[in-house]
């Protein structure tokens, strides 16, 4: 991209940039911590689904300092909807850390910032570049797209990883480099857009190699995905003679590490049958749940059967006893909250 086409892409994003909450005003400087928070939530996350949660949770923890002092449960429950938990947990790492040992002040350059939990080189580069302005190359999904389709890139993701990125910071401007790293970002979600680009409205229609080849559709190209395999276990209802269930914390480490879960058995690729009855947090007589629940993470699909009994002797059980009216207010991941509407639903 030569400098004309550097300067048209940016006077389209000052006409046509997208209001989000998390920006600030043309001629304004963004707030680090907002760009940050943004870009957090934003992980594998669309830009629908963050604008509301973004809005409630700067309005409950406005500054740093504020989410520094949050307790972790109340963090992960707002962050439920988010999916991805170890980003909530990083985050509030993050935010006792800079209060701590930063004075509240985020590190500017992208290699300060790839030393705090849950930030890697697109969040640092993404950070740098919008809240400090640094000529940091930020490559997401939808650069990718723009750029593969500017250099009509053949070889295919995630392979042509490292190329894009590669091209990508060749196009990085020395003037405006945070309003560049958002105007890529806005092509890609607005008109360089995976089906259909509207190649018409482009404002580098005219240096893209692949619309002047006709190809811009089918780009980039993508290797075939495995399929996801299935992994199985047994989900304890367990309830006191009063009627309260049940829950537990699971490890820090791990897929939803740190949440809150209904007990269940390790996730393995085979079905466990009676011997799951082995891994139950107590004693009781445990009958099976009819239907179980079926939820499909990144990687993999999920099936947990589920069993209920009531625990007599509950005195000596590990965890935490909540009534059903107060289940909500446990930050519980969706595959959790599916396995309490199954159980509920069977017991009426």
């Amino acid at each position: 991209m030569n400098r004309g086409a550097a300067g048209k892409l940016l006077a389209w994003y000052d006409r046509y940039r997208r209001d989000l909450p998390w920006r600030a005003p043309p001629g304004r400087r963004p707030e680090p911590y907002r760009v940050w928070l943004s870009e957090i939530m934003l992980q594998q996350t669309t830009v629908a689904t963050v604008e509301g949660y973004f809005g409630r949770f700067v309005a409950r923890w406005p500054t740093l300092e504020a989410l520094a002092e949050a307790e972790l449960d109340d963090v992960l429950h707002a962050w439920q909807g988010l999916g991805y938990y170890a980003r909530a947990r990083n985050l509030h790492r993050s935010a006792k850390l800079l209060a701590r040992e930063h004075g509240g002040r985020f590190p500017d350059s992208e290699e300060a910032l790839r030393a705090l939990p849950g930030i890697g080189a697109y969040t640092a580069a993404a950070i740098a570049a919008i809240a400090f302005d640094r000529p940091a190359t930020a490559v997401d999904g939808n650069v990718e797209r723009v750029v593969a389709r500017l250099f009509a890139v053949e070889e295919p993701l995630p392979r042509a990883k490292p190329a894009l990125r590669r091209l990508a910071a060749g196009l990085t401007p020395l003037a405006r480099p945070g309003d560049h790293v958002q105007a890529m970002m806005d092509l890609g979600a607005t008109v360089c857009t995976p089906r259909s680009p509207r190649c018409g409205i482009c404002p580098l229609a005219p240096d893209c190699a692949a619309f002047r080849s006709g190809t811009a559709e089918g780009l980039p190209r993508r290797e075939t995905r495995a399929a996801r395999s299935t992994r199985y276990g047994t989900a304890f209802w367990a309830t006191r003679p009063d009627g309260a269930v049940l829950l537990r914390r699971r490890p820090e480490t791990g897929l939803l590490g740190g949440m809150m879960e209904v007990p269940s058995t390790d996730w393995r690729d085979t079905r466990a049958g009676p011997q799951a009855l082995a891994g139950a947090p107590a004693r009781a007589d445990w009958r099976p749940v009819p239907g179980g629940v079926r939820h499909t993470f990144t990687h993999f699909h999920l099936e947990l059967e589920i069993v209920s009994g009531v625990v007599k002797d509950w005195r000596a059980v590990e965890g935490v006893w909540t009534p059903v009216a107060r289940l909500d207010e446990h930050a519980l991941p969706s595959v959790m909250k599916k396995v309490v509407r199954r159980a509920l639903s069977h017991s009426g």
